[in-house]
């Protein structure tokens, strides 16, 4: 009996009652969901816990995941809750109400006052300058909306506008329902809750977080290294901050960070892995390390708003399936938070997971498309590993990294530097590598003004791969015809790229193949096969 007739026998199961059940509805979870819908999918999110997780995590969307939600459709909500977090870091800076407030802290260690540059992201608390950042830079060309810095949108927020969306597009999501088991085949998934419910379903898809239960049950395996810290983040209600320095300070203890909100506190101890991650986080605790790291003895812990430890266990899952079984986000990927890259990583899985599976679920692509998946995301992830673990080693407080992360400061501090970091923080350097001569190729397409109008990322908003036609030819055009069924053809013309002949770009924004009049794209019917094939 396979495990579709087997869940007849359940409480709800029919054998069909989803294509996919995605396990865990934070952003990741639920971006997922959202784009699985997009592509016809009949897909349900269950989710432990009960309300909303407020508690305080990533703080901030890069470029990569700016421009992705953007090609959704998302950018108005997200600039509005950029502009709300905008506004508490002013009232924490002491600005005034119409003043222009600065987006870093100044340097305690400078003396006198001073109104510092644009803050453009840091590399273990070093912060880069933007009036160093050179946007100039060809890996920032017509990038989007989203510029180099990405988008201060802390994930409570994200989660709750990915929340609205999934509810308009109709997919259903559960809370208060905790995956504990299920049984999988080559014929589907059968998913067990805790309150002994079966659920029948095409795919699952592990996006319950770094303790994944998904990913643990399924047998994948995940090598790495093991932490070296114990981290704390918390927003409290303290006394004797005053003392403290504003935003990343460096001591011979370890790293702590205040602001930059009122209340929110950061500190890294190079004491080995927390005896228990779980434990409830108290005042004294958050104060202790506090005043260990910070050296300032008067600094007192009343409250506690939100907390959580976090350590710099790095682990990779080998593959992203096995079998009907997938991962996405940290259920495949752990890493220390420095750099903001984890949230974003997740939402490039999502992006690039959702339409596949799509596709294959509804018939109209062969199961080998999901291999795709891992050959293109797992180099992506693993390049996030080494980056956070080479923060650990400048952080470290031994004299050895305290000498490399004075050569590294120096380096950041000029243009070169500043440009070269920026564009990793930000993601804009990821890309596949895909047959095809272009150099657009297997990058994120540019989002190139168009002449109706719009932009090419506003064309994405359905989810749908487009071909641009952008010197009206016919010829062109036909060669679509047999994949009328996944792929869009826009005839217009880009003013500002003249050169450019025809772009297809996939349903996530990369692009499968691209043309101009030195590269007269030949291979076009080999990516059309490649990525839009029926079953």
């Amino acid at each position: 009996m396979t495990t579709t007739e087997a869940v007849s026998n359940g409480k709800n199961g029919n054998g069909t009652d989803y294509d996919v059940v995605v396990a865990g509805g934070g952003p990741v979870g639920l971006f997922l969901a959202c784009e699985l819908r997009l592509g016809g999918a009949r897909v349900l999110v269950v989710e432990r816990l009960t309300e909303l997780d407020e508690t305080i995590k990533a703080g901030g969307i890069n470029t990569a995941g700016a421009v992705a939600l953007y090609r959704r459709g998302l950018l108005p909500e997200l600039a509005a809750a950029w502009e709300k977090n905008r506004w508490r870091m002013r009232a924490f800076l002491g600005e005034r109400s119409g003043e222009q407030a600065p987006d870093q802290a100044p340097d305690p260690e400078a003396g006198a006052p001073r109104t510092p540059p644009k803050f453009a992201g840091h590399f273990a608390g070093i912060m880069m300058r933007g009036d160093l950042f050179d946007h100039t830079d060809p890996a920032f060309a017509d990038i989007g909306p989203a510029d180099g810095v990405g988008l201060g949108v802390p994930q409570a927020d994200l989660e709750r506008i990915l929340g609205a969306r999934a509810e308009r597009l109709g997919v259903e999501v559960r809370r208060g329902a905790e995956l504990t088991g299920f049984d999988a085949d080559d014929d589907g998934v059968v998913v067990r809750l805790a309150d002994g419910t079966r659920i029948g379903a095409g795919w699952l898809v592990g996006c319950d977080g770094g303790r994944s239960t998904v990913r643990k049950l399924a047998g994948f395996d995940f090598p790495g290294t093991e932490p070296e810290i114990t981290g704390y983040q918390a927003v409290v209600e303290m006394s004797g901050g005053e003392r403290l320095g504003v935003g990343w300070n460096t001591t011979d203890v370890g790293t702590y960070v205040n602001g930059p909100f009122p209340g929110r506190i950061l500190t890294v101890e190079f004491d080995g892995p927390p005896a228990d991650r779980s434990a409830p986080i108290t005042a004294e605790e958050l104060q202790a390390s506090l005043r260990r790291v910070s050296g300032v003895d008067e600094v007192t812990v009343h409250e506690v708003h939100s907390s959580t430890r976090f350590t710099d266990n790095a682990r990779q899952a080998s593959t992203y399936r096995r079998g009907r079984v997938l991962l996405a986000g940290d259920a495949a990927h752990v890493h220390s938070p420095f750099g903001g890259q984890g949230l974003n990583l997740g939402l490039g899985d999502a992006m690039n997971l959702g339409w596949k599976l799509a596709a294959v679920v509804r018939g109209l692509a062969p199961d080998a498309l999901l291999d795709s998946y891992t050959a293109e995301r797992h180099p992506i992830g693993a390049w996030v590993l080494d980056w956070t673990r080479a923060q650990i080693a400048v952080m470290r407080p031994d004299p050895h990294a305290r000498a490399l992360r004075r050569v590294v400061t120096d380096l950041a501090l000029t243009t070169t530097g500043t440009t070269y970091l920026v564009g990793r923080i930000s993601g804009v350097w990821q890309h596949h590598d895909l047959p095809g001569e272009h150099p657009l190729t297997g990058r994120s397409a540019p989002d190139l003004e168009l002449s109706d109008g719009s932009r090419l990322g506003d064309r994405l908003h359905g989810g749908r791969a487009v071909l641009f036609d952008l010197a009206d030819d016919p010829k062109l055009r036909a060669r679509t015809e047999g994949h009328a069924d996944r792929v869009d053809v826009l005839t217009v013309t880009c003013p500002a790229r003249p050169d450019l002949t025809g772009l297809l770009v996939r349903p996530d924004g990369f692009v499968a193949w691209a043309a101009d009049q030195d590269h007269q794209g030949d291979d076009l019917d080999d990516a059309l096969d490649r990525w839009f094939v029926a079953a």
